[in-house]
C-alpha cells in the first residue's frame, strides 16, 4: 500500500488509466456490441502507453538520489526501491489488458464470432 500513498497525481492517473480497458471489456463480455468492441483497440493503447509513461517517470525519480547524494551505498538502496515500485505500473497495465483481452474472447465467443 506504500505504493499508492507515494505515488504521485500522474502515477496515480496512470494506474487508473490502465483499468479503462478492463472495464471496457466487462461491459463487452456482459453485452457484446461492435461499439464496445471497436473501443477496445485505442483504449489497450492508452492503457499500455499510461503503464509505459508511468514506469518510465518511476524509473526518472528513482534514479534522482544519484546526482543528489551520488554513487553512495543510500543512494543505490534508494534507487533500487524506487526501480522496483517503479514497475508497478508496468505489472497493473500488462495484467489489465491480459484480463480485459480473455473477456474480449468471452464475449466474441457470446456473440459467435470465432470460427
Amino acid at each position: 500500500m506504500n505504493v499508492i500513498r507515494n505515488a504521485s497525481l500522474f502515477g496515480l492517473l496512470s494506474l487508473a488509466l490502465a483499468f479503462v480497458p478492463l472495464v471496457t471489456a466487462i461491459v463487452y463480455a456482459w453485452r457484446p456490441t461492435e461499439r464496445h468492441l471497436a473501443l477496445m483497440r485505442p483504449l489497450s493503447l492508452a492503457g499500455l502507453f499510461a503503464a509505459a509513461s508511468g514506469t518510465m517517470l518511476g524509473l526518472i525519480n528513482a534514479l534522482m538520489p544519484f546526482w543528489r547524494l551520488g554513487f553512495t551505498t543510500e543512494a543505490y538502496t534508494i534507487v533500487a526501491i524506487g526501480a522496483a515500485e517503479s514497475l508497478v505500473h508496468l505489472f497493473v497495465g500488462f495484467a489489465s489488458l491480459t484480463a480485459a483481452w480473455l473477456l474480449v474472447a468471452v464475449g466474441m465467443s457470446r456473440t459467435g464470432d470465432i470460427s
